[in-house]
């Protein structure tokens, strides 16, 4: 077999699963108001008691169903003919302690053997608004790149997948948080399978862009240990915010991304609990609340310019000059918790010399090396000359490929003999 480089390994996509999942993608997002029906209105996450769960969990073993209910699947009020329902479970969050988590099964429409899909949206929230388990009600609004997940995710549908997707940050939205995204997604397997009446033997795949890319990678890396029963066969993440000190100076003063800056701040303030008042700004705090209850589409490019500085008081004049926030950072440095034993897609734009102009591609690198020298099959994938919204394009493409290979048990495919040491993912020495 020839061995391809990670650049050969982004151009050479080719095959029918890619292209039907393509040609579905776009077609979705283009005539979803055409599909037939109109969406029941739902209320808010954040006043649905469907969400609430307070009876005690210790003792409730992970992946345990606690309440489920068939609901519309849709896009803005349009609804398409797809079974679905939302399932309560059991999970975990970062420190260990046991939550109730959301998510929603989507059975295929096609008969054949059975296997199960966690898709991981992009959909990096702060607000319950912004939860799959309620846009893809038809309700709310999902924003560009969830209509195109939504369309991704009609193609694997029609390919005989069924899918299950979590709201992974948890009620309280806690983005880009680890192992905790991990959890949620591995036991909203669980769950799924229950619902679906699937033996543990059914073949699972994990599959996420940018903020999906999240649950995806931790996912694959914490399996062996916290879902070992899972027949995990491939996890492809693209887009992946591998370590957070290097993604904050390379978004300081961006025209399109540095609303991303307060966003973390919220979500490491919610997971971590502590006192932002001790080193943020007036400007720091202002645009702290303002962007505690929006989607990622609201606050991403909301504040051209806004730099690392802006964001905190004197003496300070960089969010890594603060202890907490380092600590939070260094606990969710992607590959820390160990490589997978599936086979793992890699996949990141570039535009610049440093990434795709959100993610550092030299710590994609650096990630796929680690896993590379642990043994796992790894294919890294580098989308030259593609921006990060640009490159969500051709790295589905490549996944669909990856993962039909994957559940057909083709032998995995690897580049590691021509990855790079990439950049160094050592976590920053706390202030």
């Amino acid at each position: 077999m020839r061995t391809c480089t990670p650049e050969d390994t982004a151009t050479r996509v080719r095959g029918r699963p890619a292209v039907i999942l393509l040609v579905i993608a776009v077609l979705v997002a283009a005539g979803a108001a055409a599909w037939p029906g109109t969406s029941a209105a739902l209320p808010a996450p954040s006043a649905d008691p469907f969400y609430r769960y307070d009876k005690p969990l210790d003792g409730v073993k992970p992946g345990t169903v606690l309440r489920t209910r068939p609901v519309t699947y849709g896009y803005r009020g349009a609804l398409a003919p797809v079974s679905s329902t939302q399932v309560l479970y059991r999970s975990t969050d970062q420190h260990g302690a046991p939550v109730a988590a959301v998510g929603t099964v989507l059975r295929s429409p096609v008969a054949g053997p059975a296997k199960l899909l966690s898709f991981h949206m992009a959909y990096d929230a702060l607000g319950p608004q912004c939860d799959p388990s309620y846009t893809l009600t038809g309700a709310g609004v999902p924003g560009p790149l969830g209509t195109l997940e939504q369309g991704v995710m009609s193609g694997y549908l029609a390919s005989g997948y069924d899918i299950v997707v979590p709201d992974y940050e948890g009620r309280d939205q806690e983005w880009t948080i680890g192992r905790q995204s991990a959890y949620a997604a591995l036991d909203g397997v669980r769950a799924a399978q229950r619902v679906l009446q699937m033996p543990r033997s059914t073949p699972v795949g994990l599959l996420g862009y940018s903020g999906g890319s999240v649950p995806t990678q931790w996912g694959a890396e914490v399996a062996p240990d916290y879902a070992p029963e899972l027949n995990v066969v491939g996890a492809a993440a693209g887009g992946l915010p591998v370590h957070l000190a290097h993604n904050l100076p390379y978004v300081s003063g961006s025209k399109s991304w540095a609303g991303v800056i307060p966003a973390l701040v919220v979500a490491y303030q919610r997971t971590y609990g502590f006192d932002t008042g001790a080193f943020l700004s007036p400007r720091g705090k202002k645009i702290v609340r303002t962007v505690s209850s929006q989607c990622i589409n609201t606050f991403a490019a909301q504040y051209p310019g806004l730099t690392n500085r802006d964001m905190v008081r004197a003496p300070y004049t960089s969010l890594l000059q603060v202890a907490p926030v380092v600590r939070a950072i260094n606990d969710n440095i992607m590959g820390s918790a160990g490589a997978p034993e599936t086979p793992v897609l890699l996949g990141v734009g570039q535009v610049d010399a440093v990434g795709d102009g959100l993610m550092v591609t030299g710590d994609v690198e650096g990630l796929a090396h680690k896993y590379c020298r642990s043994g796992t099959a790894v294919t890294y994938a580098r989308y030259a000359g593609q921006a990060h919204g640009q490159a969500f394009i051709p790295f589905q493409a490549q996944a669909a490929q990856f993962l039909t290979d994957r559940f057909a048990g083709a032998r995995p495919s690897s580049n590691c003999a021509v990855v790079g040491r990439g950049n160094s993912l050592a976590p920053v020495p706390v202030p």
